[in-house]
């Protein structure tokens, strides 16, 4: 828009209606080319329907006051400009300019707060509203009125979020302060249910059912609460992510708009790569309580060839062992110096909290990540989980292959090379053989060689040097990697896969909502159906629901397990080359490329008999014990100091051991030995502790009491 440079060329409007607002008028770009205002020319005598239309806009209902003005009398000045002021007014929403709620304050020139009586429809509400205008009768032209609109953006705080009327989040319209008393829980519960696509009526039915935890119901309660359930949900559905039709300008306003969801961010410059860390309050709280001397895992590199910037995830594991997001980062880089940024943030966030706060172990899936800054900041053991390779191999081996018999072959042998990494066999040999057996299948042969073969030796060289996963964390990554496909790969949001906004969106509503519901399902045992989803959702969970006794085995050769379906009693699946992480089973589930609850369950089985090859994880914690026991130290404290800690370590897996096979934690808790706990000090509140005295030149200064005081405690204790 061109930038008027004199008052002259900007036209008089006169609405015809009785009162109107700044929707009504046209507004005009006046200044310099460097700093402008919109503005607008109206007869002085329309300047109250101005402002009583400005009032009454039904999306932000409010009232208007003077914040400051100055007067001039007529042929005061000799010289005067055509934009000079006769009276000059500032109209301020009666929401602001103070914040009184959280993290606000008075402004820094006013050492009291305003007299809000009867300023607003809520007048002890002062939100930092930065809605205002200003008024400026023309000292050449005093019959007609320039309105500056300082802030068209209506009525937002500092932050940009809306801070009063229907748009609001946390009141919803003038009359929220009659509205019972809701939590964040059952907001947070309200709101997850819309997100999730759940209708209104069942909505509006759960959050009557928390309410009636703090009141008693009634119609007119019910009737508050239906408004507040469908104001909600408009907001929510007329919430976008696009807050700037540039991609990076919305980023930034996200950014400044919800600090308290953002641990980390640093834009896009010739010298930094773009990096953005997530995470809710709720999700540092998950962190704390399932992270701490816990294991956490990583989901690495999720849609590094749809999204514009690959998505990070740390995960934890719940009560039920499922993988819980706690963050999330979105970038580009992977290089040590950024990913220390991040991760330092993230701890620092944790140890606000809790000083105490400390994982146990750092589970990856990529060979590629760089592990040092995990074993700095996070200071524990790092370990490695298959999932991704695996995945990787069998989807691509059902895709590209078309015979199933070759596909388990294949699969099978791919197995077999990287359990030899114990046994000393030569891989590159392996993978030379490997490539000559299945020549003919040229197709996951090019794919073989221009992916995985240039390496495949840092691969295996990983897989050597860290402790591998087992099965039950690498099907709970698996499940949280599947249902965050689910969400983000709609067909419907498929042209804003390269939008960063869209994604910030989509993690902290959809995604987040869910597993909110998730767990606040299964820890109050409500919403029945979303609990026993949830339970199932993992490989694992699903295999242990199937009874031992049913799957049958080939005795012979052990080529083979046949596990009959659960829901249809004449089909089973074929589990071939049982006992290892590389079996194949032709269920649909598995040709997908997933870990499946048949493999599962015939690999928990083959554990326990002897006639099976160990799992992967299992091999690789008795080569390190091995490795260990290979190399002891000498008759010194150091060998105490090992005994003590290997002691103490079997001590807690045998914990743990009995911790997962007890059915009763009652009879478990019984066998425990008694702690005895230090009495707390006894306080002196009569007599004070006994004090040497000190020489009058040894006393520290002390600031002598005052004489009024001293008669006051005089007076106090004789009336006690």
């Amino acid at each position: 828009m061109e930038v008027a440079k004199s008052i002259l060329t900007i036209p008089v409007q006169d609405p015809p209606q009785d009162d109107f607002s700044s929707i009504d008028l046209s507004w005009t770009k006046y200044g310099s080319d460097q700093h402008h205002d919109d503005v607008a020319l109206i007869p002085y005598h329309r300047v109250d329907a101005f402002i009583f239309g400005e009032s009454s806009i039904l999306e932000y209902p409010t009232r208007f006051h003077i914040e400051r003005g100055r007067r001039r009398l007529q042929a005061s000045l000799k010289h005067y400009k055509s934009d000079d002021y006769l009276e000059y007014r500032v109209y301020w929403c009666s929401f602001g300019p103070e914040n009184y709620g959280e993290g606000g304050g008075i402004l820094y020139s006013r050492r009291y707060r305003l007299n809000t009586r009867n300023r607003a429809a809520r007048p002890q509400s002062m939100r930092g509203c930065t809605c205002h205008f200003t008024v400026k009768r023309l000292y050449a032209r005093p019959s007609l009125a320039l309105i500056i609109y300082n802030n068209r953006r209506h009525h937002v705080n500092k932050s940009g979020s809306v801070c009063h009327g229907p748009f609001d989040r946390d009141a919803i319209g003038p009359g929220a302060n009659k509205i019972p008393y809701i939590c964040d829980e059952i907001q947070q519960q309200t709101m997850s249910m819309i997100y999730l696509g759940i209708p209104e009526e069942n909505v509006l039915q759960k959050h009557i059912e928390g309410l009636q935890r703090y009141c008693a119901s009634n119609p007119k309660v019910n009737c508050l609460a239906s408004q507040y359930v469908h104001k909600l949900g408009m907001i929510i559905k007329r919430t976008t992510h696009e807050l700037d039709l540039d991609d990076q300008a919305s980023v930034r306003l996200w950014v400044e708009r919800n600090g308290k969801s953002k641990f980390f961010y640093q834009d896009t410059s010739q010298a930094n790569a773009f990096i953005l860390g997530i995470q809710t309050e709720w999700q540092l709280q998950q962190m704390i309580r399932f992270g701490h001397q816990s294991l956490m895992a990583i989901d690495s590199t999720f849609g590094i060839k749809k999204l514009k910037y690959p998505l990070c995830t740390l995960l934890v594991f719940d009560s039920r062992q499922h993988a819980l997001p706690v963050a999330w980062i979105i970038t580009r880089s992977f290089a040590k110096q950024d990913m220390s940024k991040w991760m330092k943030a993230l701890v620092d966030r944790a140890h606000a909290l809790d000083p105490t706060w400390k994982t146990s172990g750092f589970l990856v899936d990529d060979a590629a990540a760089e592990v040092d800054p995990i074993r700095d900041i996070f200071c524990c053991p790092v370990l490695f989980s298959l999932w991704r390779i695996r995945r990787s191999w069998l989807k691509n081996i059902v895709k590209k292959c078309t015979n199933i018999e070759v596909q388990r072959e294949m699969f099978k042998r791919l197995g077999q090379i990287v359990h030899g990494i114990w046994g000393g066999v030569n891989s590159s040999n392996s993978m030379e053989l490997f490539i000559q057996d299945f020549v003919d299948q040229t197709t996951f042969l090019h794919y073989f060689k221009a992916f995985w073969l240039p390496k495949i030796e840092m691969w295996l060289g990983t897989m050597k040097t860290y402790p591998l996963a087992s099965q039950e964390a690498s099907s709970a990554i698996e499940a949280y990697h599947l249902k965050l496909k689910q969400k983000l790969y709609d067909d419907s949001h498929l042209d804003s896969l390269q939008r960063v906004d869209w994604l910030v969106y989509k993690l902290t509503t959809e995604l987040h909502s869910s597993y909110w519901l998730d767990r606040y399902a299964d820890e109050s045992d409500s919403f029945q159906n979303v609990k026993e989803e949830y339970i199932s959702s993992t490989s694992w969970h699903r295999a242990q629901q199937i009874p031992d006794d049913v799957v049958v085995f080939d005795q012979k050769d052990h080529l083979f397990a046949k596990v009959p379906s659960q829901n249809d009693i004449t089909v089973a699946r074929t589990v071939w080359n049982p006992g290892s992480e590389f079996a194949f089973c032709d269920c649909s589930w598995s040709m997908s490329g997933n870990l499946c609850k048949h493999v599962i369950k015939v690999n928990m089985i083959c554990n326990n008999h002897p006639g099976y090859v160990d799992s992967m994880s299992f091999h690789s914690f008795r080569d390190i014990l091995t490795r260990l026991c290979q190399k002891p130290p000498d008759d010194s404290i150091a060998l105490d100091k090992s005994v003590a800690w290997t002691s103490q370590m079997l001590d807690q897996i045998q914990r743990l051991v009995e911790l997962s096979k007890s059915k009763d934690i009652g009879s478990l808790v019984n066998t425990l030995p008694l702690q005895w706990v230090a009495k707390k000090g006894r306080t002196f509140s009569s007599r004070p502790p006994l004090v040497l005295a000190l020489p009058p030149t040894l006393r520290p200064c002390t600031k002598k009491a005052d004489p009024r005081k001293n008669r006051k405690r005089k007076r106090l204790s004789q009336l006690g």
